[in-house]
């Protein structure tokens, strides 16, 4: 949930599936939203229902996730929504996901 604190792992909480849902829906849908996100992801974050937890832990975390040069195609979000919400609510911390390996790459191996 969104008021969890980090973990011993020092991931970020997730977030609240709510929060995360509207967030999601205004990405995919609302260009204002979008502007608003990329200028500041924290009044952006906010204005979903987003409450910073106490004593801020792990705030920064999510504010740098947040940070980008370009949001994703409104398309792109809604066709990858339900991986995005999973990430989202599961915590901030994991991997990315790479979505820019070419489909026809061979795999290579060492011998």
């Amino acid at each position: 949930m969104a008021t969890k604190k980090t973990g011993a792992s020092g991931k970020a909480a997730p977030l609240d599936p709510k929060v995360a849902g509207k967030l999601l829906d205004k990405l995919s849908t609302d260009n204002e939203f979008r502007r608003l996100f990329k200028k500041d992801p924290k009044a952006a974050l906010s204005s979903v229902g987003y409450k910073e937890p106490q004593g801020g832990t792990g705030l920064k975390r999510i504010y740098d996730c947040c940070k980008i040069d370009r949001i994703a195609p409104k398309a792109a979000i809604v066709e990858a929504r339900a991986a995005l919400l999973d990430s989202m609510t599961k915590g901030l911390g994991q991997s990315p996901i790479q979505l820019n390996v070419a489909s026809s790459a061979e795999r290579r191996t060492r011998k």
